[in-house]
């Protein structure tokens, strides 16, 4: 059994190697918190990767000196994040990592890169259509004036994890389905000489659709985060209008607040 404020013993399973895990027996935050929150970390850092193993509830348990109802609670905690699942005859087994987004002028794409995430695109859509009011007056342009429309699905090892619509003056660069789907827009914009200088960005939350539910993977009605962005170059020129929805159990925004004095 592990002791007080010490390193656990180690979990090893036969595709992970080791981890060790420090739970505070004298702490008021309760141990199978404590669990959840290192195996999550482990999962963000890279530490536990898509595919592998933790082992069965009762090795867990012994390993870390843990009742099994403890040990239980942690592991379904992040089963109902969709970050682990149960399968039969195998054990629990890591899915993805959540992605955690800090709210600054990116993309999220190089978001997913940088985060050693294995970003995938799917190309929906990609035409010249009418401005309707909403986005002329986002981009600037008349309404009725041609405009560029993206629809993308990006993935995460393979697993879907937003829906991205962006609308973009017409001509401002190069659309080309297969590039698309090997990069990421604001890669795009940089190679094209477009240098991104701001941004104005709104963050909300709904349900999902029946269309979204099946093209993200997600129940009808599960929860969805929603982002509007209007991007700007160096000229103050808007050159890109975004319609985001992504997967709440697979996807989150990071604020960093400082007290204004």
């Amino acid at each position: 059994m592990a002791k007080t404020g010490d390193p656990a013993r180690a979990v090893t399973a036969p595709a992970i190697g080791t981890l060790d895990f420090a739970l505070d027996r004298k702490s008021p935050v309760p141990l199978y918190y404590q669990l959840a929150r290192q195996l999550e970390a482990a999962i963000e850092h890279g530490a536990l990767a898509p595919g592998n193993l933790l082992g069965n509830e009762v090795d867990l348990s012994v390993r870390l000196g843990l009742s099994r109802p403890t040990v239980r609670q942690a592991i379904q905690s992040l089963v109902d994040k969709g970050l682990l699942v149960r399968r039969r005859g195998v054990g629990t087994q890591v899915v993805h990592s959540q992605v955690r987004r800090p709210l600054e002028l990116s993309s999220l794409y190089d978001d997913l890169v940088a985060a050693g995430q294995d970003p995938g695109t799917r190309v929906v859509r990609n035409e010249a259509v009418p401005a309707t009011a909403e986005v002329a007056a986002a981009l600037g342009v008349a309404e009725g004036a041609e405009v560029a429309v993206l629809e993308r699905l990006r993935l995460t090892h393979g697993q879907p994890v937003a829906m991205l619509c962006n609308h973009l003056p017409a001509g401002l660069l190069e659309l080309d389905d297969a590039r698309l789907e090997s990069t990421g827009l604001y890669r795009m914009m940089r190679s094209s000489g477009i240098t991104l200088h701001s941004a104005r960005q709104t963050v909300g939350a709904r349900i999902a659709s029946r269309e979204e539910a099946e093209r993200l993977g997600e129940r009808e009605g599960a929860a969805l985060l929603t982002m509007r962005r209007i991007a700007y170059d160096d000229t103050g020129r808007p050159v890109e209008y975004g319609t985001h929805v992504y997967r709440a159990s697979r996807y989150a925004f990071d604020f960093q607040l400082l007290v204004r004095n």
